[in-house]
């Protein structure tokens, strides 16, 4: 252990209460013993410092001001892993100067469906693309001697039920699919934390799965880091200590230490484990100071908004460009029409909203430009509804202008942490106003912004689409050197865009309602189940259109890597990402069409050529074998694709492995739906055989871990009234359109966060009462009822001892909560 001195000097009541927070985003402090607080912070855009007493993890209160720069949609599709390591550097700059040591981002869980609340937080359907990224940001971050916190360890696909969602699959998935990512940053990065997801895995909690934390994070990937809980994620303090969590958050109470040490006393949970807890926790808290100390008293903030219109400005994706009607030309006439223009959509909702330096729209940038503006029009009602007024005034402007910028795009209430999207589509009134103004003039150049992909049954109405994803506080003005050329749009995207969202493999079950998110498509996810299916796309992944072109030759192939000419054949520089997708066309194992295995971002000048190398390692051509517990290789042909996206591939060369020699895990099971990609309607027997296991049991239990959400299957009046109240609640939030995140998470909330989530006032003693209640404990009260009015007390009393019945045991059980506290804390 790294700091044996300091533990031995501790006792188990102080070891145990180093395992969690002492306020929201606050470790807890023994100064005594040489161990100061250390400050967490939200991220993954910008740093969410909330230096009050009323911190809270949702985003609700008022943070310190800092530079929201693009969200991770964004930031992946630039594929410019250099960037980004840039943008964790100032960012990471930013949380040092505000005092927080740990910032918690990057989140990197894989974009399972179009309909995740939180997808705008993440940075790709695709596992490299998405490691790779996130390693690059950690490195930046922790350049400044602070700690990033990769997120949501794992299998973390939606919002919905979130903290009591079983997601259920088998190891190969778990492995290529969700789990690639995090191996990546922690093998590239050696992020010194990593933050544990809210939900179960395969059945038990992602925070005390020690297949998840031991094996494979601790034992296989070599990391010794600390791991931290999503805040209010965790389920049993012991078992997660047990299983290699460091530390509970945010400020559960002394009720959780008090947990750890009768686990030690019974011998449930081992001294040693909490002992290499505390060694974890320390070293962060000790580890972050120098960087701390040594912070500048400021920021640059204009340096800072730069970086970030630069990034901004280079993941704007170009999905469409007929007739090169962009670039636009110097003093052409230009009509702005839309909501967002004036009042960007720049960030998501949530943990992750920044209190941004300053925010640019684009009626503000478009006088940095050399357009002519002609006038602005917000055009539609920005969360839906139908403005007649609205809608003819932006025509009529459209009627005066060469082109229509018009700025569509996705609402907050659209996108938020707590919540799924209701669907894939823009707003019907977007869509009317675009066709209405095509009617007048169809020179339009659609700015869409969007933290994930929409449907696109509109794209015919606009010859130009530039997709902003969110683009921060300098979006617009990174948007706008797309737009006049200033910069080569040089974007692609990293998740694929489907027709609809029918076409989806999970969509016919996707948000999971139950207690179980079952992964039942298996590896199939984006471009995998697309190319692998033969459905067609709307864009696929890894598009993306310039203003030059590129022209690849003299590929060379070999098992370690395949090299490359890419030539800038037309009049202007640009960037291109060319891509390495590796196949095997004839296979015993089934797998997906081809995989992508790296890529490169290339700048050239026009004519300039330039050789690209791009490295793979044996991991390239392996696939998880269930049947031998390891990474495989299967003998035979494989096909190197190089192209300039997922389908456009330009060059073509071949290798041949000998392989491992492993046997095939799938011999004696049917597992035809993978083996033909059909795997949108999975059969129990098939995702059996997939599983190695009987599909579990999704019918409600009342446990700890049963959500407000499903109340109505208890047995108490009371929580009844609670379950309607809440239910009335969302439904009006649904219909309103205004996001309500506070009552979405209650409504998601296990019964057992109660314990977690009062700032000590209550524990599991209380939860467990709860519980009776829900049990229909509380019906006991009708005998005292009956009892008063036989002795002609009246109904009065009768109610009033029938609630006592009911509330004494809860208030009983928060008072000896108090005390065992206030004994606890003496001993500290």
């Amino acid at each position: 252990m790294r700091h044996a001195d300091i533990i031995a000097k501790l006792t188990l009541e102080q070891k145990c209460v180093l395992l969690q927070g002492a306020k929201p985003f606050g470790t807890w402090p023994l100064d005594r013993a040489g161990v100061p607080q250390m400050e967490f912070s939200d991220g993954p855009s910008g740093v969410r410092h909330q230096a009050g007493e009323h911190a809270d993890h949702l985003g609700l209160s008022g943070s310190e001001p800092a530079t929201c720069f693009p969200t991770a949609v964004t930031m992946a599709n630039t594929w410019d892993e250099e960037l980004e390591e840039r943008v964790g550097a100032a960012m990471g700059q930013e949380a040092a100067v505000q005092k927080v040591g740990t910032l918690l981002a990057p989140g990197l869980c894989i974009k399972r469906n179009p309909l995740c609340g939180r997808n705008f937080e993440y940075f790709s359907e695709d596992p490299l693309v998405s490691g790779k990224m996130a390693a690059a940001f950690v490195r930046g971050v922790q350049s400044n001697g602070i700690a990033a916190c990769p997120k949501h360890f794992a299998v973390n696909s939606q919002e919905t039920r979130r903290q009591a969602s079983d997601s259920v699959l088998d190891e190969r998935t778990l492995r290529e699919i969700y789990l690639a990512g995090f191996e990546t940053v922690v093998r590239e990065s050696a992020p010194q934390t990593i933050m544990t997801s809210y939900n179960l895995v395969n059945g038990t909690y992602a925070n005390e799965n020690k297949h998840l934390l031991k094996d494979i994070l601790r034992d296989e990937w070599g990391f010794d880091g600390a791991v931290v809980t999503d805040w209010g994620g965790s389920n049993d303090h012991a078992a997660g200590v047990a299983a290699g969590s460091t530390f509970e958050m945010p400020a559960p109470g002394l009720g959780e230490a008090r947990q750890l040490i009768e686990a030690v006393r019974s011998g449930r949970l081992a001294e040693k484990d909490v002992d290499e807890r505390v060694d974890e926790a320390i070293e962060l808290v000790l580890a972050t100071r120098a960087g701390l100390e040594a912070a500048p008293a400021a920021f640059d903030a204009e340096a800072h908004h730069a970086l970030a219109r630069e990034a901004a400005a280079e993941g704007c994706v170009l999905l469409k460009n007929e007739g090169g009607l962009l670039p636009l030309a110097p003093r052409t006439r230009v009509a702005l029409i839309g909501d967002f223009a004036k009042t960007p959509r720049y960030q998501g909702a949530g943990s992750s909203a920044v209190n941004s330096t300053k925010v640019v729209s684009l009626l503000e940038a478009m006088g940095e430009t050399d357009l002519e503006l002609v006038g602005y029009e917000p055009g539609f009602e920005r969360h839906g509804g139908e403005s007649r007024a609205k809608l003819d005034a932006a025509v009529d402007l459209a009627r005066r202008a060469e082109v229509v910028l018009l700025a569509l795009g996705l609402d907050e209430v659209a996108e938020t942490e707590g919540a799924e999207r209701r669907t894939m589509a823009l707003n019907a009134n977007q869509v009317e106003l675009l066709h209405a103004v095509a009617q007048v003039n169809p020179r339009i150049v659609v700015l869409l912004s969007a933290g994930s992909c929409v449907e696109t049954d509109w794209v015919s109405d606009a010859p130009a689409i530039l997709y902003c994803a969110l683009g921060g506080q300098a979006g617009a003005g990174g948007a706008l050197d797309v737009v006049t050329g200033a910069v080569c749009p040089s974007g692609k995207l990293t998740e694929t865009w489907p027709r609809r969202l029918a076409d989806v493999p999970s969509s016919a079950s996707y948000p999971a309602e139950g207690l179980r998110a079952e992964y039942r498509e298996g590896l199939y996810v984006g471009y995998r189940y697309f190319q692998t299916a033969h459905v067609p796309v709307a864009f696929p992944f890894g598009f993306g259109l310039s203003y030059t072109n590129f022209a690849y030759s003299d590929l060379k192939a070999t098992d370690h890597g395949a090299t490359f000419t890419v030539t800038n054949t037309g009049s202007c520089a640009g960037a291109e990402v060319a891509q390495l997708y590796v196949a095997k066309p004839e296979h015993e194992v089934f797998r997906p069409e081809q995989e992508l295995r790296g890529f490169a971002k290339v700048e050239l000048a026009p004519g300039e050529s330039r050789t690209v190398e791009i490295a793979l390692n044996e991991r390239a051509f392996s696939y998880f074998n269930v049947a031998t517990g390891r990474w495989e290789v299967e003998g035979g042909t494989y096909e190197l694709r190089v192209g300039a996206s997922s389908e456009d591939v330009r060059l073509v060369g071949r290798v041949t492995l000998a392989g491992t020699g492993a046997p095939d895990p799938y011999a004696d099971v049917d597992v035809t739906p993978y083996e033909t990609a059909r795997v949108k309607h999975v059969s129990d027997a098939s995702f059996a055989a997939l599983l190695g296991r009987p599909v579990p049991d999704d019918a409600p239990r009342i446990e700890p871990n049963m959500c407000f959400r499903d109340l109505n299957h208890g047995r108490s009046a009371i929580l009844w009234a609670v379950w309607l109240v809440l239910r009335s609640r969302v439904r009006a939030m649904e219909r309103s359109g205004v996001s309500d995140i506070n009552t979405l998470f209650i409504w998601n909330m296990p019964l057992r966060a109660m314990g977690i989530m009062t700032g000590g006032i209550t524990d599991k003693g209380v939860v467990d009462a709860l519980l009776r209640e829900v049990r229909g404990f509380g019906w006991g009260g009708a005998v005292l009822l009956v009892l008063a009015l036989a002795l002609g007390w009246g109904p009065l009393v009768g109610c009033l001892l029938w609630l006592a019945w009911i509330v004494v045991p809860l208030v009983g059980a928060v008072l000896l909560n108090l005390v065992r506290n206030a004994a606890l804390a003496r001993k500290l």
